[in-house]
């Protein structure tokens, strides 16, 4: 008798676990790289609160949240005149 590492029922589980950790990495790296109230390097941080609120709307407004906010609005008008 083989042992086997990964059983056949945990293959449907291996796409949303490694989507949730390709999102999950994704907002670490955006969070560390974009958000402007995160300073890694220490000359950055003895500068305090900044109060720029445009790098802060950008920060807010990414493309990933463009797109969603899109995509949603169509689906739920074509819901609703399907409904009809």
């Amino acid at each position: 008798m083989t042992y086997k590492w990964i059983k056949l029922e945990i293959y449907p589980l291996l796409f949303p676990v490694g989507v949730a950790v390709g999102l999950c990495c994704m907002q670490l790296v955006r969070n560390i790289t974009t958000n402007p109230e995160v300073r890694v390097k220490k000359e950055n941080r003895s500068a305090g609160v900044l109060e720029n609120f445009e790098e802060g709307k950008r920060y807010k407004e990414h493309e990933v949240r463009k797109f969603v906010l899109s995509q949603q609005s169509e689906n739920i008008r074509k819901a609703l005149s399907q409904k009809d």
